[in-house]
């Protein structure tokens, strides 16, 4: 009668030939769930079980990880899909018994996939040992997806910390805009200094003709925020937000606006974003309170837009259209503005509810004036936004405030390509008037 062997009667290769199994199983699993390794780096962690007490869990755990996971977003997703592999099994078996190495069992190999419905297995007999077990995936959740899709005003002290530390990982590139300088390149225009001092080393032949191209800058982004009592849930999660752009690009000028307008540029430069969040909320005279955007925008283009809106810049105004001021004074401030950059955005934190309407007085008088309305109000939107503007192109499209037909409702596209008039809003026309010309004196 034949007798179960135990491990001491089996070769070392054979003991370790189950783990070596399972680690190729949980290479399988991470890769499925997209991590990217190659199989050099699993060949290393086979040659680290061999130096490191695999029975000690945390100690193998920190070794997979350090050769497995090459990305910082990675590795959450890790711990959690090591903790759901690694765990005992539910049903008592597992792909090879580690308890009775010696005796072979036919299980068949592991499929990866979501679990089976629970529902549907209710009145079923239970699995017995010939079934193939399944790699439950559907546990491998992760707590960044909720916190990316949690709303600001919801968030606790400790979450605020966590997504500081996520929205720094964003990229932020507003896009490359054309200057009048030249540089070397395959361009049409001819440049005849290169071409001739190249002709030297052809006896003066003019064999090789050099060019020169349109020489590109980033552009620099113009952030103007609303601070005032009705934006008190999104503030300081917003200034974390300018913060990172700021720190991102370097080329950012920001301004804080209640009822006047307060440049909060030089604040930034705190490397500490707290210090540089408190040095801001100082700053402002007027944190909390009302809300006045026509006249804070009308000190912005008479003060600050020739100075910051330089080279074609991208403005961002933060608010949620809650205004006491004159819907006119609006209206003729964000035409001004929206001549004066390349590209108008508002960005809006009650835009992210499916029940909003853009009722309130102020957001309708500077909806037909505003080139992208975008919501801002989780982590989700702030990286959908750092997206859109790595893609906008280097020519201004026609936005719905340049398209306004007379009657008040946008014009209707041209058709197969047909030139068709365009009517001007006359409230995008020149406000430049000499003081000799009266509106009655006769043309």
């Amino acid at each position: 009668m034949p007798t179960a062997t135990t491990l001491s009667d089996q070769p070392t290769a054979d003991a370790e030939r189950p783990i070596l199994h399972n680690l190729m199983i949980f290479g399988e699993v991470l890769r499925r769930l997209g991590l990217d390794f190659g199989s050099g780096n699993m060949l290393d962690l086979v040659r680290a079980t061999q130096n490191i007490p695999i029975g000690r869990k945390q100690d193998f755990q920190h070794a997979a990880r350090c050769l497995l996971v090459h990305r910082k977003q990675d590795l959450t997703l890790f711990d959690d899909a090591f903790k759901v592999f690694w765990r005992p099994p539910a049903h008592g078996i597992s792909t090879r018994d580690l308890r009775t190495m010696g005796e072979e069992r036919r299980y068949r190999t592991p499929r990866v996939g979501p679990a089976a419905d629970e529902s549907k297995n209710a009145g079923e007999d239970p699995p017995n040992s010939e079934a193939q077990p399944v790699v439950d995936l559907t546990r491998t959740y992760s707590a960044q997806e909720l916190l990316r899709a949690k709303d600001f005003a919801e968030y606790s002290p400790s979450e605020m910390s966590q997504a500081r530390l996520l929205m720094s990982e964003l990229s932020w590139n507003p896009g490359q805009r054309r200057t009048r300088r030249l540089s070397a390149g395959e361009g049409n225009r001819l440049d005849l200094r290169r071409t001739f001092r190249d002709s030297l080393k052809y006896g003066g032949e003019l064999l090789d003709l050099a060019h020169l191209q349109a020489k590109h800058k980033p552009r620099n982004l113009v952030l103007i925020c609303d601070v005032s009592g009705s934006m008190e849930r999104y503030t300081r999660m917003l200034l974390h937000f300018i913060h990172t752009i700021a720190e991102d690009l370097g080329r950012v000028e920001a301004f804080l606006f209640a009822t006047r307008l307060t440049r909060i540029t030089r604040h930034l430069h705190y490397r500490n974003i707290d210090q540089a969040v408190t040095e801001v909320s100082r700053a402002v005279p007027d944190w909390a309170g009302g809300t006045r955007i026509g006249d804070t925008l009308k000190s912005f283009n008479y003060q600050w837009a020739r100075r910051v809106m330089r080279g074609g810049s991208v403005a961002l105004i933060i608010s949620d259209g809650w205004d006491r001021g004159e819907p006119e004074l609006l209206s003729k401030e964000m035409a001004r503005l929206q001549r004066s950059c390349h590209r108008l955005i508002w960005l809006n934190p009650l835009l992210g509810s499916p029940d909003y309407q853009p009722l309130a007085q102020g957001i309708q008088a500077a909806l037909p004036y505003i080139d992208d309305f975008l919501p801002a109000h989780n982590l989700n939107s702030l990286d959908s936004l750092a997206g859109y503007l790595s893609l906008l192109s280097q020519h201004r499209g026609l936005s719905v405030g340049r398209r306004r037909a007379r009657g008040g409702e946008p014009a209707p596209p041209p058709e197969g390509g047909a030139s068709t008039r365009r009517e001007i809003n006359p409230a995008l026309a020149s406000t430049l008037r000499h003081a000799m010309l009266k509106p009655d004196a006769p043309q």
